[in-house]
């Protein structure tokens, strides 16, 4: 079965985040999707059937499956578009978190996912303990995300992971602050799907691009993550949904030796 690694929201190998991306004729077990995704140990692996003129799109994490990923999406337009489909300048994808729509423009993946204005939240004690620091701001959607000061604070931030696993709320944890190159900046972190940190969060910013631009008042923000290997994503909103925009880059292609079942080829 082919597989390749797609470096999302990267202009060069060893940028953005790494995404495991395998396109399939048709449906694994669940089980074996899971393995796969654990054996391969990023923070997602995508998997895509095609259903007529579109395509089936589900995402695992190491430890579960997920609703909803920004990053393994724009890797497997990258991957249909640079393997199956070199002429389609859109892809369509059914998930879990709803109809998702790429558009590929020229190196640029144009991904159309659900708005979600995180809501005000209550700041407790184990939160300050398990970042490190006290935001300025908590708020909740799918994920927690705090506000912090200034740009530093984001970029030194040293979380407890264990702390932040143990958190009941929240599936995820973002920070971010507004940015001095960049119109924002963040970091976020996924200790309870076995991902401390998320290079390069797509659904994050489905929180993060509303907060900011009615923070900043403005619908088009140039946004970067700072993590580690980093990542920069051109941003939109419009309504009630967001537009991220990144480059990709392939790591490799690669055969995984499995069969249906999940068991190594012997």
């Amino acid at each position: 079965m082919k597989y390749y690694v797609v470096d999302a929201f990267a202009e060069h190998v060893f940028e953005g985040n790494p995404a495991g991306v395998c396109i399939l004729d048709k449906w694994l077990p669940d089980n074996t999707m899971q393995n796969i995704a654990a054996e391969n140990n990023l923070s997602e692996t995508a998997f895509a059937v095609k259903e007529g003129e579109h395509y089936r799109l589900r995402w695992f994490t190491p430890a579960a499956e997920i609703e909803l990923c920004g990053h393994a999406t724009l890797a497997t337009a990258f991957v249909l578009a640079s393997f199956y489909e070199p002429d389609a300048e859109q892809f369509t994808f059914h998930t879990l978190g709803g109809i998702l729509i790429v558009l590929k423009k020229g190196n640029l993946f144009e991904m159309d996912f659900p708005s979600r204005l995180p809501e005000p939240f209550k700041l407790t004690n184990d939160m300050i303990e398990a970042l490190g620091v006290t935001p300025i701001e908590t708020y909740l959607s799918r994920d927690l995300m705090f506000v912090l000061e200034n740009e530093d604070q984001v970029r030194q931030l040293s979380p407890d992971f264990s702390k932040l696993k143990d958190l009941p709320d929240g599936l995820g944890v973002s920070i971010t602050a507004e940015g001095e190159t960049f119109d924002f900046v963040s970091r976020s972190f996924f200790p309870k799907l076995n991902v401390n940190e998320d290079p390069v969060c797509g659904s994050a910013h489905c929180n993060l691009i509303p907060f900011w631009a009615g923070r900043l008042g403005k619908n088009e923000l140039v946004a970067r993550q700072l993590s580690k290997r980093g990542g920069t994503l051109y941003c939109l909103l419009e309504g009630d949904r967001v537009k991220m925009s990144g480059t990709a880059v392939l790591y490799a292609e690669a055969e995984l030796q499995i069969d249906g079942t999940g068991q190594k080829n012997m």
